[in-house]
């Protein structure tokens, strides 16, 4: 134990049971309890309402023997050793159903007998919220006092200066209190026969007594994925693709400013609202199976887009924000957000790759069209802001001191590290950052000339001058046995970091890379000390700095690793991106199929072992399961031209394998692949040309 002298710590999450309904998250240890420690909790608009749900039966406590979670609801089961009959079996059952539900959770418990005879005790319920923000309760400096609790009619009742909390029950001759402490209690007693249940529900709301800047709703219901079924001879996938949708689907909010589009929240329970980057690259993900997530995230930020030049929101024209909070977000004493933040060098220009592989993907095209002066204005942060000086390449710079050091996805102080491990100096530009520039100023041009707008041809020579940029700035080793390959980032003097990252598979397929330089990028992220048996590690094994449990210094990162898979595939390497997609995949098992925002791989465990403080769900992991689909059927849609292109993996990643779901321009795809890789189309839309190569 640390002592009480210690620093704060952010607390740990891996071992938590987590449920999610958009704005809210529930976090408990494996019985079900909340203890007031750590993490645990019931966070509502990023407030934790509650710090304290505990369930006793009188006269001993109630033993975890298993539990589990996915999307909205989490179940715990236990047993009451202390009642019922003596001897080894346990006889009296302590089941809990929580379920996240809008501004807050619902509580079923049960008690079932499975004695010889009668069990009489009290079940009783402890109580209290601190009204923590998360930030606080990230940076592990929550406060300890608890907020007043009140006795109301057959309830609880507390608040703090955003929320008012109630808590109800169905339950009959329940005595309402408070402990010594100060925490709410419910007492009622429990008589069950043998082969009997006693059951009651606990409702905890919490109501808004004050407004913010993103009073979002759940969204859950803004997309529907039901009729999406995938069969495989590799029994993970089925399940995997299952939990990962329930998963994402309950990350959804509504944006408050229209509330018919929703977008995904980055993560529970710290990055539960709209997080530019985070928000876009689920969406992209999921755009097999719908451009409507795709349309309300793009429209969402595009509300939001930069208008000024703000240093202390590293704001500009154009530019998308990196995220939207509730109020001020602290982490500790130096990061120091506002709550519209703009810090983020990709974000902008994966805005635009979204809106174009929507489109392609059939988005309405009045949908479109609305948003081409978004697009516009996204282009011209590209061309006249994102470079900031005469080299031309996308960069960025905190001058605030109190905002993030990087603004790539690798955003943690250490991620910019030199072969030898040392830290590279600011202001740093990223080599994926100019690749995602590179697609988007090509897919602006498309869709700028498909709907008959000027821009386009100077954007493609933007976009020519940069992919000259990146040949000319980002290759190192040409002198090591394995060949040259693409350095990670150029820092502040203009020195090209030669630290060997997983950045270089995010340039593969945006059309930055000719074929021969395409082959040893791709020959690169597949060598060993990139490619784990269970994803791409972030930094290579023989890079000097490299941690297996480092955030961003050797884990594996989900959606890093999907990304690398897809980008194989879109640059013509199937092979390959069957390989990566393979040990993405066999990663999932270890957690349940619902995959962490990040893990070590085997160099902790010989298997994956849990990044402990890693959001769980978190979107654009669980936005990876659909790319392992992409991967595998080599999708390519264009949906303006009427076809869907198949180029799948040969032979297949997964073995046979049955998707049903997929969508192009709203109509449903149902294809079906044999163990060869060859492809059958059960289903299609009569219009629909589908090519298969």
């Amino acid at each position: 134990m640390p002592s009480s002298n210690s620093p704060p710590r952010q607390p740990w999450l891996h071992e938590l049971s987590v449920c999610v309904n958009g704005n809210v998250t529930a976090l408990s240890d494996g019985s079900g309890d909340m203890s007031a420690h750590g993490a645990h909790g019931v966070y509502v608009d990023d407030r934790r309402v509650v710090h304290r749900l505990q369930v006793a039966l009188r006269g001993g406590s109630i033993s975890p023997v298993a539990h589990s979670s996915s999307g909205n609801r989490s179940d715990f089961f236990g047993s009451a050793r202390h009642l019922g009959d003596a001897g080894p079996d346990p006889t009296v059952e302590v089941r809990r159903q929580r379920t996240a539900i809008d501004m807050g959770i619902e509580e079923h418990i049960e008690v079932t007998s499975r004695a010889s005879g009668p069990v009489e005790t009290e079940l009783v319920v402890r109580l209290a919220g601190d009204g923590a923000d998360v930030g606080a309760v990230k940076s592990g400096a929550a406060p300890t006092a608890v907020l007043p609790v009140v006795t109301v009619t057959g309830g609880l009742a507390w608040r703090d200066d955003r929320h008012e909390v109630q808590v109800g029950h169905d339950g009959s001759d329940v005595q309402v209190g408070c402990d010594e402490a100060g925490s709410g209690l419910l007492r009622m007693p429990v008589r069950v026969g043998p082969g009997q249940t006693w059951s009651v529900t606990l409702t905890i709301t919490a109501t808004r007594v004050r407004p913010s800047l993103l009073d979002a709703d759940p969204g859950s219901q803004g997309v529907d994925w039901s009729d999406v079924r995938v069969r495989a001879q590799d029994s993970a996938l089925e399940p995997t693709v299952r939990a990962s949708l329930d998963d994402l689907q309950h990350l959804l909010l509504r944006d408050p400013q229209d509330a018919r589009d929703v977008f995904a929240a980055a993560g529970t329970p710290w990055y539960l609202t709209l997080f530019g980057r985070d928000s876009l690259w689920a969406a992209r993900m999921a755009l097999p199976f719908g451009t409507g997530l795709a349309g309300g995230t793009l429209r969402a930020l595009a509300r939001r887009q930069g208008t000024a030049v703000d240093a202390t929101r590293a704001e500009a024209p154009g530019k998308i924000p990196h995220e939207v909070r509730r109020a001020s977000f602290q982490d500790g004493d130096e990061l120091h957000l506002p709550p519209v933040y703009y810090g983020t060098v990709d974000a902008t220009a994966l805005w635009i790759c979204l809106l174009h592989d929507a489109w392609r993907w059939g988005m309405p095209v009045a949908e479109v069209q609305a948003l081409l002066p978004a697009l516009r204005a996204a282009c011209s942060w590209l061309t006249d802001h994102a470079s900031p000086d005469d080299d031309g390449l996308l960069k960025y710079l905190d001058t605030t001191g109190t905002g993030l050091s990087n603004q790539g996805w690798k955003d943690s102080g250490d991620a910019i590290r030199w072969r030898d491990g040392s830290i590279a100096d600011a202001p740093i530009a990223l080599v994926e950052a100019q690749a995602y520039a590179v697609e988007a100023a090509m897919g602006a041009a498309a869709l700028f000339e498909a709907f008959d707008q000027e821009g386009g041809e100077a954007l493609r020579a933007f976009a020519e001058q940069l992919r000259t940029r990146v040949r000319d700035r980002f290759w190192v080793g040409h002198d090591l046995p394995d060949g040259p390959y693409l350095g990670l980032a150029v820092d502040g003097r203009g020195r090209t970091v030669d630290g060997l990252a997983s950045n270089m598979g995010h340039v593969l397929g945006t059309g930055t890379l000719n074929a021969a330089e395409s082959d040893l990028v791709a020959a690169t992220i597949v060598s060993s000390p990139l490619l784990d048996a269970y994803g791409v590690r972030t930094l290579a094994s023989d890079n000097g700095g490299f941690n297996p449990i480092g955030y961003h210094t050797g884990s594996i990162w989900t959606h890093d690793t999907a990304v690398c898979a897809w980008n194989l595939s879109r640059a013509g390497h199937p092979g390959r991106a069957a390989v990566v997609a393979r040990t993405l995949l066999s990663s999932s098992v270890a957690f349940g199929h619902h995959w962490p925002e990040l893990y070590s791989g085997a160099a902790a465990l010989d298997q994956p072992a849990p990044y402990p403080a890693a959001c769980r769900p978190q979107a654009w992991a669980a936005g990876s399961a659909a790319v392992l689909l992409t991967v595998a059927l080599g999708l390519q849609p264009d949906a303006p031209a009427g076809r869907l292109v198949l180029r799948p993996c040969r032979p297949a990643p997964f073995g046979e394998m049955t998707v049903h779901g997929l969508r192009i321009g709203g109509q449903p795809v149902s294809l079906q692949c044999s163990s060869d890789g060859d492809v059958t189309v059960l289903d299609s839309p009569r219009e629909l040309v589908v090519e298969v190569h």
